[in-house]
């Protein structure tokens, strides 16, 4: 049994392989450590691969906000006990010249709420353990782009300070280089940046970046804590029914690094197709990056027919996994995972968000395969609206000649004004007009007007971003990583393919395959008559 808690400091551990103490405990529960926990404590049960983990419950971040926003007196003692077990299972030491261990701090509430609270990346690396770093895995270049990784995000989302700033430092290398993305850049590049970046987070936080591992790591645990209460998240919550009382956990994991190099990459994977509920793998990944460039939306994410060809073991290992999770969760399964040098590692595992369109199918298919009874696919579509279920189609034979096309990351059809912000989106909601959201990308910060357009349309991005996922779970169409979209925000235009675009022009978005079109397509409409004739039958057998 992987995990252990000791009822009285609010600590959980999830460590593969390790055997139970004498003081295990059987507390460990969504309601005490969170999904994310949870799920990583089943698959730890599995065997499957899992970096080890501990975990401050959802409790203490109760106690956080009861005190008034202040940490407890025992936390860190608590953090370095939490360490010490990391340590011993990793061969690695928090801080060490040597051999350092770092960690990723991430938060984890009973009910899932995809990108709506933070994780920060890297936790434990200063100019100490930079070097220790190099030393363990000979790779300067991954060395500095871990620490200018964690540079920035300390700096924008422990402090506050505006990213742009930093994104700027990443431009000017690349753009004197003609280079793509940072991705591209070398370790000399990620040099200049880091020393750049430590300037500019003293110059816009007014302290520098702190090289101690511990206060690194009691900030971020404060900020996990803090953005539990975001406008975001509570905007989320309300939207979605959840309770603001349970509050969130905090899970530190040891770090993997998906940013080592060639045959290393992260990615996010339903066991299904979350948009249409067809049961074949859907999968983002890119290589040599690490987890928040496929989920923040930021980056285009094209490496995902790469993968079997470059990595036939790890594409193989997760076309096993994605059974593997269905058979134990009996539901579709959103699941992140990272390679490091060929080797794959899970880092957690939920329910999947899905369109109503979806979850229908899915839930009459699972009962199809025996996974679940008819019971409990009534159960679990109860409170969906299934009588005003459809799917709009563009009508046969009446498309014209696309602007641009992007990546589906829904499905069906819409159509409405051009908007560039969601205030605008918002307004639009409000006087009875529809609206498409056209940005460079989308964030989870985006939550209010993703719930007023009728859909979404971003230069950058995939499938699997946190802002898709709430998209598709919202059923709005979603196009994502349109090459040819040019934003010019001070005019209020914008340029798609060969045209340019005012707000409050007219576009058709399909969300079927990715095309956009100029004004307003004939549309039909269609219902999945048979799911719906097969849930009635199950209706009148419960009586």
């Amino acid at each position: 049994m992987p995990t252990t808690a000791t009822p009285r400091d609010h600590l959980y551990f999830v460590l593969p392989g390790a055997p139970a103490p004498a003081h295990a405990n059987d507390q460990a529960s969504v309601e005490t450590i969170g999904s994310k926990a949870y799920g990583l404590l089943r698959l730890a049960r599995l065997g499957l691969p899992v970096p080890p983990a501990f975990v401050l419950d959802t409790a203490l971040c109760r106690q956080y906000f009861e005190s008034g926003r202040r940490l407890p007196d025992d936390l860190r003692e608590m953090l370095a006990r939490g360490l010490a077990r990391l340590e011993a299972a990793t061969g690695r030491a928090f801080g060490s010249s040597r051999r350092p261990l770092l960690v990723s701090v991430r938060s984890g509430a009973p009910v899932s709420m995809p990108g709506m609270m933070e994780t920060i990346l890297n936790i434990g690396l200063g100019e100490k353990s930079l070097r220790g770093l190099l030393r363990s895995t000979g790779n300067p270049r991954q060395t500095r782009d871990c620490y200018r990784r964690l540079i920035r995000d300390f700096a924008t989302v422990v402090r506050g300070a505006e990213a742009h700033p930093f994104d700027a430092l990443i431009e000017r290398e690349c753009t004197k280089d003609g280079l793509a993305g940072a991705r591209e850049l070398d370790s000399a590049a990620l040099g200049r940046i880091v020393t750049d970046s430590l300037e500019l987070t003293l110059a816009l936080t007014g302290e520098p970046f702190p090289q101690d591992p511990m206060a690194q790591l009691l900030s971020a645990v404060e900020t996990v804590f803090r953005s539990w209460d975001s406008e975001k998240a509570r905007h989320y919550r309300r939207l979605n029914g959840i309770d603001d009382s349970s509050g969130t956990a905090v899970t530190v994991q040891a770090m993997v690094f998906g940013n080592a190099g060639s045959e290393s990459g992260a990615g996010v994977g339903f066991t299904r197709d979350p948009a249409t509920g067809e049961n074949r793998p859907y999968v983002d990944f890119l290589f040599n990056a690490q987890g928040e460039d496929v989920v923040s939306g930021r980056h285009t994410v094209h490496d995902t027919e790469l993968l079997p060809r470059r990595l036939p073991a790890v594409a193989a290992e997760l076309d096993r996994i994605r059974r593997v999770l269905e058979d134990e969760f009996r539901d579709m399964q959103d699941f992140e995972f990272t390679v490091e040098n060929g080797r794959l590692q899970l880092l957690q595992t939920r329910d999947g968000k899905r369109t109503p369109w979806a979850a229908l199918r899915i839930a009459v298919d699972m009962v199809r395969e025996e996974r679940i009874s008819p019971a409990e696919a009534l159960r679990r579509l109860d409170g969906l609206a299934l009588d005003k279920l459809e799917r709009l189609r563009i009508v046969q034979g009446a498309e014209t000649v696309p602007l641009a096309t992007a990546v589906p990351a829904g499905i069906g059809v819409a159509i409405g004004e051009i908007v560039f912000d969601s205030k605008r989106a918002v307004e639009l909601r409000a006087e009875g007009r529809k609206a498409i959201l056209m940005r460079e990308d989308i964030a989870t910060d985006d939550l209010e007007g993703l719930a007023a357009a009728e859909g979404v349309l971003t230069a950058t991005g995939g499938r699997t971003s946190h802002a898709a996922v709430v998209a598709r779970q919202l059923g709005r169409v979603c196009l994502v990583g349109c090459a040819a979209l040019r934003i010019d925000a001070a005019q209020r235009s914008c340029i798609l393919g060969q045209e340019r675009l005012h707000e409050g022009d007219t576009v058709t978005l399909d969300g079927d395959n990715g095309r956009i079109y100029a004004g307003r397509l004939p549309i039909v409409r269609e219902r999945p008559e048979a799911a719906l004739a097969q849930l009635a039958g199950w209706r009148r057998e419960q009586g």
